[in-house]
């Protein structure tokens, strides 16, 4: 059990989801009324306990697992109801799936040995409709029941066998919670009802079971969104699925279990109801993220460029507008985050507004998965209708960006109530000297100066291609070229290995001196010169930075490092798969393919399931990776880190607008023999096989499109 005060922990938990639905439990299947247990709707916890008993006893549990994203099952027994004999002869099987703004529970008892026997089953239930924040936080509530009529007859989803009796005779019954938010339905069909206690109702059923007659009971629970901000996704998935063979077999693994779980992560919001992008993660970050849905969707797009168009559309629509200290908002900037309440952070105490705009890298990267969209194949009228919002981004980088004019985008905290650091690395003490002091705002990010270098170059590359001709592409190529000199004269530092660069300029512009993973998101910028390039690709080779497992955010050498710190030393998949990318185009393979082999190895010990981070310790101290107890699951771009790792194994560079992939493989291939098919380029089907030694066997592209090799 957590703390007082700590945050919730998740990573021995089970869980399902649907958006903008999802359920936690324990590994047993219980919801207990502690922790981030029970199900959500939207931000709303409205439902916090459901126990199960059989005659007033919890079953013991003896295996759990996931059916995909939507779904998982508990076999457990009920040792009091055995039979004479060792064997174990009266279980249970719970089944459980969701669908957005639904919960379905059956739970099946059977016995395999003695008479038949009269059990009551019975399913404790609680709802507090606490607010996700109010949860993270670790408050405590309860809300009472209301008893409604019986809802009208129905057993489920799946069939059942003749010879199995299902309990729903009876009418059944229905509890019910709501507020001003939301609306919680509550039907056990059969069941009766125990309200003896407003704040603790039951459903209970009677049932008899013998050895030739199984019996099933079945509950679910609707939740309704009087007022939502984001809904699920309408429609077909928006990308491919891939089918993937391999030597390396993890690699297909992976590749399922992430698209299962994306799946799972797919919105939209009440505006723009057909336009998809992909929530951020459960269970804390289950809404639109500026950046997070921004990489998601990037890492995807030999996938298909659908998911980009609606994320980068969406975005479009809450583009800034005016200069709003409160929120963050400025002229031409792409939000943060968005949230029906404010939401209240645990460190410090501070809270962000429902609609937050306190980051320095969204505007910089919607330019860059715009860019990447158009030369995977995004339509060019598509693009060209989102120029407009190209055009916003552009000059904040120069104008709010920039705000002190030398170059660089920094970024500070203005209300001392929102995010102190505003990069990926976003907690309190991400950015820190080698000797563990926390730099002073305002800070210029490493990272962000190479995203907005080639922001600038991508922008000025739409212009020219899409553009109406009143503008000046050349602005933002001398731009970028400024950036770049401001970088290269300010950002390099040396230690005992060599030269490196640093995390951020402080607001001194002092180089804050600590190695760290952010250098890795340097590659393929632009921003680095061939030389610079070699001397990233070696530090982020090096055991100071490679666990193993991947790529650890901060150097074991610098004071702050810890392998369980959030930015200071743990493993997060989309950093790496970053890194990877960056260096397999770089021509780095044997750097990338480490790295690769890294993620590859960590996938297993969470059943493919890779999430938000986990600890940094050496693959040669731990057998296997250490989890960062409080991490997200599913986590979009730790999930969409696995089409990273395939697409820098197949060395695809794609370039539509001029009728070209290019397709360099890795040399020998980080994971051996590999075919895939049903990749998406220009709206059409992809395949790519490869060798063990990364010779390219054979490519089936569109009608239009010539490969290179």
């Amino acid at each position: 059990m957590s703390s007082p005060g700590c945050q919730p922990l998740l990573h021995d938990l089970l869980t399902c989801l649907q958006a903008p639905t999802q359920v936690w439990s324990g590994r047993d299947g219980q919801v207990r009324s502690t922790g981030v247990q029970g199900m959500f709707h939207g931000d709303v916890r409205v439902l916090s306990q459901a126990v199960l008993t059989v005659d007033g006893r919890e079953p013991d549990a003896v295996m759990s697992m996931s059916h995909g994203a939507s779904s998982v099952g508990i076999t457990a027994l009920v040792r009091h109801l055995d039979a004479h004999g060792p064997d174990p002869t009266f279980r249970v099987d719970r089944s459980r799936w969701v669908t957005a703004g639904r919960v379905d529970e059956q739970v099946r008892l059977s016995t395999g040995g003695g008479p038949a026997r009269t059990v009551t089953v019975r399913v404790e239930l609680a709802s507090d409709l606490m607010s996700i924040h109010e949860v993270n936080a670790a408050r405590t509530g309860v809300a009472q029941v209301a008893v409604e009529e019986p809802p009208h007859r129905e057993t489920g989803r799946p069939g059942h066998d003749a010879a199995e009796s299902v309990a729903d005779s009876a009418p059944g019954c229905t509890l019910r919670w709501e507020n001003e938010v939301v609306f919680t339905m509550v039907a056990g069909i059969g069941a009766s009802a125990d309200v003896t206690d407003p704040t603790a109702p039951a459903l209970e059923w009677t049932v008899t079971v013998s050895p030739t007659m199984p019996v099933t009971v079945a509950w679910h629970v609707e939740a309704h969104d009087l007022d939502p901000v984001v809904l699920p996704a309408r429609g077909a998935i928006e990308w491919s699925e891939p089918h993937v063979r391999a030597d390396d077999r993890r690699i297909g693994e992976l590749i399922r279990t992430s698209l299962d779980d994306l799946a799972g992560l797919r919105m939209a919001t009440p505006a723009m109801p057909d336009d998809t992008f992909l929530a951020a993660g459960t269970p804390w970050f289950f809404t639109l993220f500026g950046r997070d849905s921004l990489w998601a969707a990037r890492l995807l797009l030999p996938l298909g460029t659908e998911l980009a168009a609606g994320t980068l559309r969406v975005l479009a629509s809450k583009q800034g507008a005016a200069v709003d200290r409160r929120t963050e908002e400025e002229p031409g900037k792409i939000l943060h985050e968005v949230r029906r309440g404010s939401f209240v952070l645990r460190d410090g105490g501070h809270s962000l507004p429902p609609l937050y705009y306190g980051t320095v890298d969204a505007t910089p990267l919607w330019i860059c998965v715009l860019h990447d969209a158009w030369r995977w194949g995004m339509p060019a009228e598509e693009v060209a209708a989102l120029l407009p919002t190209v055009r916003r981004a552009l000059s904040w980088m120069a104008d709010h960006g920039d705000a002190d004019g030398d170059g660089l985008l920094e970024y500070v905290d203005h209300t001392g109530t929102g995010l102190s650091n505003q990069g990926w690395k976003d907690s309190g003490d991400s950015v820190q000297w080698r000797d563990g002091q926390r730099a002073e705002a305002p800070i210029a990010l490493a990272e962000v100066q190479g995203y907005a270098h080639e922001a600038a170059l991508a922008g000025a590359a739409l212009l020219v291609a899409l553009g109406d001709g009143r503008d000046d592409p050349a602005r933002w190529i001398e731009w970028a070229a400024t950036l770049a000199n401001q970088f290269r004269a300010r950002f390099w530092v040396d230690d005992e290995a060599g030269s490196y660069p640093a995390i951020a300029l402080d607001a001194h512009k002092l180089p804050v001196n600590t190695l760290t993973s952010n250098i890795g998101h340097l590659l393929g910028t632009g921003l680095l010169d061939l030389d610079e390039t070699a001397l990233v690709a070696r530090r982020l080779s090096s055991p100071e930075l490679d666990s193993g497992f991947g790529l650890r955010t901060m150097s074991t050498r610098a004071t702050g490092y810890w392998p369980l710190r959030y930015h200071g030393g743990a493993v997060w998949p989309h950093d790496t798969a970053i890194a990877v990318l960056g260096l397999a185009r770089a021509g780095h393979i044997d750097a990338a393919a480490a790295l690769a082999d890294g993620l590859l190895a960590a996938a297993p010990a969470f059943d493919y399931r890779l999430p938000e981070l986990y600890g940094g310790d050496a693959r040669d101290d731990v057998p296997r990776p250490v989890p960062y107890p409080a991490a997200c699951r599913p986590q979009a771009w730790s999930a969409a880190a696995s089409v990273a790792v395939l697409s820098a194994s197949l060395g695809l560079t794609p370039n539509v607008p001029e009728g070209s992939l290019r397709v360099r493989p890795p040399s020998p291939s980080p994971v051996g023999a590999l075919e895939v098919s049903g990749l998406r380029i220009a709206g059409r089907p992809l395949a790519v096989s490869v060798g063990p030694d990364g010779t390219v066997r054979a490519v089936e592209a569109p009608d239009g499109i010539t490969v290179s090799t």
